[in-house]
């Protein structure tokens, strides 16, 4: 089946008048301005020479590229003159052509007559399951009234081919996809389990090219007509010898899809359940079932489900107890104001509470307790997120960069910022908190695994069970206080930008198995995430063999 990507023309764009500069200066305003130090030397002083394009507009066009490689596409969009349109183009862009992990190289910025700026890329684009298109583009950038730069929004900025008339659209090699049973040899199918559809032609596959065939067309919007063909893929067609036998339990599987399906309403959603003992994933499901599959590849800001990692961090080293006063204000500020959910505060707290009900402002508070980076090493060493899993099925594996700034590191304490996961990689966190034993999560039997990870102390692993059962029985994850079972859990909510609503997340563990969903604009964990989790727990009762 075919993969469609739609797109909106931008309109017509006012010109601005080129920026001017003084272009000459005297032999003493060039001594004034070595003398005046680095700032003049640099170009920053008021005898400056205008010698090329404004660093300001370079500057812009590498953010615009960064936020569109991370896919961070709300913030990319606000970076052109046309938000709306950029946003819905690049989404369906990346969505359509199924693109995961773009990587754009930026090149020296030219400068036109009319004051316009162009700042060449490079871009690499991976396309799930088949291999990498590569083509360059550039980025036009204008000038605004305030002084500021944006990108000149039209088509041709994520393509240069892609026009008004022009689209693109995916093909995958038209081959029978293979046989797959579950754990227990039952056998799998994807009209009655629609989020396995697209997963089985691809298990095996780790994310590297696998033999899979495909190519992206240039099309006639109008027709639908292939006008030429810009990338190829495979030059195989893979052979399944017998069925796919997979980890994979129908009945966990069919109960997720039907909690997607009963309490998503519509929102894009996803959830991954597996087994703490071992990793084996029991049911993967997504909403929309076909297309992107977020559960294994998506890219989010867990929230303050991240905040099991950022306690084990903080109580690997002592840095806290939980008995520990740690205050709860409404704000706190870090170079910019930290809010709780619903402006909360809970004067003179627990470290304990302050997880229980989720205060950003307490775990902020505590970022100077950690070393620059210690949340993305303890993430690496303890968790293996960032390490390269082999799972059977393609997979985005987390990235905890070091922060650029205070502000930064305050924002990963709560799971924002530049930290980034999935449902796959927060259902083995939650694993792994509560078992003290990372387990490289598996699809398919006989996956090499190249992880090298540390067990968390045990003293760790029962204070971060009982701050999760806590959370369950007096906290924000009191939506399965109901469900028999001694289960712990721990909800997130991940802001996106100002103009979309936060992502909904909720991670719980029972008996052997870890969950995790996250529901995008849901507002709130429990509200959004919580009935899902709930119907499916409530579903699949027992621990499955």
């Amino acid at each position: 089946m075919d993969s469609l990507a739609e797109y909106t023309s931008a309109g017509p764009r006012n010109r601005r008048p080129r920026r001017t500069a003084v272009r000459a200066v005297t032999a003493g305003a060039v001594v004034l301005a070595v003398a005046a130090g680095g700032a003049y030397a640099a170009g920053l002083g008021p005898f400056a020479r205008d010698t090329g394009p404004d660093p300001a507009a370079g500057k812009q066009a590498r953010a615009f590229l960064a936020d569109w490689a991370a896919g961070r596409l709300p913030s990319a969009a606000a970076r052109t003159t046309s938000p709306g349109a950029a946003g819905r183009v690049m989404d369906s862009f990346t969505a359509g052509l199924e693109i995961t992990e773009p990587a754009l190289k930026a090149e020296a910025a030219t400068e036109a007559e009319d004051g316009t700026v162009t700042v060449p890329f490079t871009a690499r684009m991976p396309v799930t399951g088949l291999g990498t298109w590569t083509y360059e583009s550039k980025l036009p950038l204008r000038q605004q009234s305030d002084g500021t730069w944006k990108v000149a929004w039209k088509l041709s900025v994520v393509h240069p081919r892609l026009s008004g008339t022009e689209k693109f659209r995916l093909e995958r090699e038209e081959t029978k996809p293979p046989e797959v049973i579950d754990r227990q040899g039952t056998a799998l199918f994807g009209d009655e389990l629609p989020s396995l559809a697209p997963l089985m032609a691809r298990l095996g596959q780790n994310g590297t090219d696998s033999g899979a065939r495909g190519a992206i067309h240039l099309v006639d919007r109008a027709t639908g007509d292939v006008e030429r063909t810009e990338a190829r893929f495979g030059a195989r067609t893979v052979r399944h010898k017998g069925p796919v036998r997979t980890t994979l339990h129908a009945g966990w599987q069919s109960a997720a899809e039907q909690a997607l399906a009963t309490h998503a309403e519509g929102k894009n959603a996803a959830l991954v359940a597996l087994r703490i003992d071992d990793g084996e994933i029991l049911a993967v499901a997504n909403s929309p079932a076909s297309g992107f599959n977020r559960a294994l590849s998506g890219t989010y800001a867990p929230g303050s489900t991240w905040k099991i990692v950022t306690s084990s961090a903080l109580l690997l080293k002592d840095a806290v107890k939980p008995d520990d006063v740690v205050d709860c204000p409404q704000y706190l500020t870090v170079g910019k104001r930290f809010q709780n959910v619903e402006l909360s505060e809970h004067p003179g707290a627990t470290f304990h509470k302050d997880f229980t009900e989720s205060c950003n402002t307490a775990f902020i508070s505590l970022r100077d307790r950690l070393y620059d980076g210690e949340l993305g090493d303890v993430a690496r060493k303890y968790f293996g997120v960032g390490q390269e899993w082999h799972v059977g099925a393609p997979t985005y594996d987390g990235s905890v960069p070091a922060p650029k700034d205070e502000t930064e590191k305050a924002a990963s304490m709560i799971g924002q910022g530049r930290v980034q996961a999935n449902p796959l990689l927060m259902a083995s966190v939650t694993a792994t908190a509560v078992s003290g034993t990372f387990h490289q999560p598996s699809l398919t039997d006989g996956n090499e695994d190249k992880t090298t990870t540390t067990p968390l102390p045990r003293g760790v692993v029962t204070q971060v069970r009982a701050m999760l059962r806590a959370t369950v029985t007096d906290g924000t994850a009191n939506v399965l206080s109901d469900l028999p079972g001694e289960i712990g859990a721990k909800t997130g909510t991940a802001e996106v930008s100002d103009a979309q609503d936060n992502n909904g997340w909720l991670v719980a563990h029972r008996g052997n198995v870890a969950v995790a969903c996250v529901v995008e604009e849901g507002v709130t964990g429990g509200g959004s995430a919580g009935p899902i989790v709930h119907s499916l727990l409530a579903a699949a009762s027992g621990d499955p063999e």
